[in-house]
């Protein structure tokens, strides 16, 4: 570099101006032949350790005369797994929570495991990709819009391009690398778009020397219409890019021989030729010439189990049409599976290849995409543990049926398996978005906040009260606390500020709502004079962008209603109706808005046709005719206070540090859901018999079928 491009930079760097690129070249070409460079590319990775949140332990009830099952994980008298490994299944940002895996008392879990052996992740290809997704209805398919939380997220990856997506992967994998094992592998699922790019981020992260192999998956071939000529061919292939963390990292090669249907073909005598060009290992004599063994080798082969005998003694050989040994271009299993009704599903038969050859039994594997769950169900049947991440709500709600579906099957059969936990980060991630909103600054930052949630509902600030923040319509409002849920003494302490100063009507706005807050307890406060509305403060109130042009849908808080009938010891609770009120659109503007057609939408916890003549006369049809219509999965706690929520907090000094949260952790002892296969639910559950007398409380957990959770906690006497 010359003494003039030097007094360049300095120039343009006091000026405050952006460096040309052949500048930025020349700075680094000492360092390395090729640096990799892009707009947005930062070399430090987030570093914070937030707790993870218990929200559901998911274990199907073990047979306690299991021997195995027992010494293995040892069991409560309620079937519960006590010991071991807790499979991870994690709903949030796949940053914040690679970082705090990475940071935090559960990388402590992870090393005792052994480390974390493999990583399959299937990324976003392309920018069409969202959150969204669909929902079959009354005949129809109505779209669950994305929410502004997975729009942030959406943005972030492509909202400057290719560059953003490069900083969004880049850091990730940084993490990733971080996390696994030294003897540890990567595989990356990518297509076209994508591939050539993260090839080299992979390259710069794990260094070229340890690229193992780019291997080519079979997609879905694409019908299409016959013409002379196409502006491009359709793409056949999709690539996993195969990594290792170092020199350590070993493969166990697949062989076609053991994966494929095996074949045999019988022969007279061992050792003795038949005239017939079979092969052996894939392999052929030459032409005119024919395989002869060794008795020795034959009475081996037979140990190696590549000869069986038959009933008469004669020996059989294996016979396979392919090469055994796998390369590269993996043409003979189909790489996508659509059984979940998810677009993007990669099929069971490409991860078990892919665990089968980079993990053993026992081993930890992740997946951080987790899309509807493939990973984690192939890795339960293979006898391996697993953590599984994703950002979508209806991503994570498919898994957790999908891998209760793989408990059940391993319990059906007899094999063991491992309980599951749902975890996120819960009121710790908010109060990382609430530092980031306020640059970590304290100060009035619950004034802050509480502007914040006002301007997202559109009211506006009072002064000179204790428990009301604002109002609106009409109606006062109180912005419930960022940390913790909204009480049911909260709830009494808005009421006797609103009794005395004779208000009659007020939106009570939360993240949380305390387990408990029936529809029986608010219809008391109206009774008393009092009308409260309890409201869902939704993540996307972090984003300014969606305040400012009052896209942030807040709406009441869904209730649902049980029969319970005790028997002796026994307890059965029957689902008898649910309520919510959830909207995403605006009929009125809608209507005045669409051409002629029709649109399926949600407002006001209804799903509705709207139809639209070439006249402008306009027809609704409501889809959802029953209030089961809304239910996907149900699930019962029947002794909710069983088991305190602990969580574990890294200090500054590294001591880790257990605390109570003030919640139970609920316990899924039996659920019943929607599936592909199996659409229908039951509604009244099985008799469970408590082993004691006493009071107990059950909790019951719906989620709606636009994957949104809603809880009541039922107060039972065992006598």
């Amino acid at each position: 570099m010359t003494d003039q491009d030097k007094n360049k930079i300095i120039e343009l760097i006091k000026a405050g101006e952006k460096l040309p690129k052949e500048f930025i070249y020349k700075l680094f070409a000492d360092e390395e032949d090729v640096f990799l460079f892009w707009n947005g590319r930062k070399e430090d990775t987030t570093n914070i350790a937030l707790p993870f949140h218990s929200i559901e332990h998911i274990d199907e009830p073990r047979k306690e005369k299991d021997k195995a099952q027992a010494s293995m994980f040892e069991t409560d008298f309620r079937g519960r797994q006590l010991k071991g490994w807790t499979n991870k299944l994690i709903w949030g940002d796949n940053k914040l929570i690679l970082s705090s895996l990475a940071n935090g008392p559960m990388r402590e879990e992870i090393e005792k495991e052994g480390g974390l052996k493999l990583i399959y992740i299937d990324p976003p290809f392309a920018v069409g990709a969202d959150f969204g997704f669909n929902i079959e209805i009354g005949g129809e398919t109505a779209e669950k819009k994305q929410s502004i939380i997975e729009e942030i997220a959406y943005r972030d990856t492509w909202g400057k391009g290719i560059s953003s997506y490069l900083s969004m992967m880049y850091e990730r994998l940084k993490l990733m690398h971080n996390l696994l094992a030294e003897d540890g592998s990567i595989y990356v699922h990518v297509d076209y778009r994508v591939s050539s790019y993260l090839r080299m981020i992979l390259n710069d992260i794990f260094g070229v020397d340890n690229f193992r192999n780019e291997i080519h998956t079979k997609r879905i071939r694409k019908n299409v219409q016959e013409q002379e000529f196409a502006t491009k061919l359709n793409s056949a292939l999709d690539t996993i890019l195969f990594y290792a963390k170092s020199e350590k990292s070993k493969i166990k090669v697949p062989r076609a021989d053991l994966e494929l249907e095996e074949r045999w073909h019988g022969f007279d005598a061992p050792g003795i030729r038949n005239g017939m060009d079979y092969e052996i290992f894939g392999v052929k004599p030459p032409a005119g010439r024919h395989w002869m063994w060794e008795k020795s080798r034959t009475e081996k082969a037979i140990e190696d189990g590549l000869i069986r005998k038959t009933k008469t003694g004669k020996p059989e050989y294996k016979v396979n049409s392919t090469n055994p040994i796998i390369a590269t271009l993996w043409d003979d299993i189909p790489a996508y599976a659509f059984e979940n009704n998810y677009a993007t599903e990669k099929s069971e038969k490409l991860l078990e290849r892919i665990i089968k050859a980079s993990s053993n039994e026992g081993d930890l594997i992740a997946d951080f995409f987790c899309g509807s769950g493939t990973t984690a169900a192939v890795a339960e049947k293979l006898g391996r543990k697993w953590i599984t991440t994703d950002l979508g709500r209806f991503s994570v709600h498919t898994a957790r049926k999908r891998l209760i579906g793989v408990q059940r099957e391993l319990q059906a059969s007899g094999k063991n398996f491992r309980a599951f936990e749902l975890l996120n980060l819960g009121k710790y991630e908010r109060q990382f978005f609430m530092d980031d909103l306020t640059n970590g600054k304290r100060k009035a930052k619950e004034d802050l906040y509480v502007d914040l949630i006002l301007e997202a509902y559109k009211a506006k600030r009072i002064e000179g009260h204790s428990t009301l923040h604002g109002s609106k319509g009409g109606r006062f409002v109180h912005v419930g606390p960022l940390d913790v849920p909204v009480t049911q003494s909260r709830l009494m302490d808005i009421f006797e500020e609103c009794r005395q100063k004779l208000y009659t009507q007020v939106d009570v706005l939360g993240f949380e709502f305390e387990m408990g807050l029936t529809p029986q307890f608010i219809q008391e406060l109206k009774e008393k004079g009092v009308s409260v509305t309890l409201k869902y403060i939704p993540k996307d109130v972090f984003d300014k962008r969606a305040v400012e042009k009052g896209q942030v849908k807040f709406f009441d808080v869904a209730y649902l209603n049980t029969k319970e009938k005790v028997k002796g010891k026994s307890i059965t609770i029957e689902l008898t109706d649910f309520v919510t009120h959830y909207t995403q659109d605006d009929i009125e503007e809608l209507q005045q808005s669409m051409r002629a057609g029709s649109k399926v939408v949600i407002e006001d916890g209804q799903i509705f046709k709207i139809e639209k003549d070439k006249n402008g006369i306009i027809t609704r049809t409501v889809l959802t005719k029953n209030w089961f219509d809304w239910i996907d999965y149900w699930a019962i706690d029947f002794d909710y206070l069983s088991k305190p929520e602990i969580i574990k907090i890294k200090n500054e000094d590294g001591t880790i540090e257990e605390k109570w949260t003030g919640n139970y952790l609920f316990e899924n002892e039996w659920q019943s859901f929607r599936t592909k296969k199996t659409p229908t639910l039951e509604f009244t559950s099985i008799a469970h018999e408590y082993k004691k007398t006493g009071k107990y409380k059950v909790m019951v957990k719906v989620v709606d079928i636009l994957g949104i959770d809603t809880s009541k906690i039922i107060e039972v006497s065992i006598n």
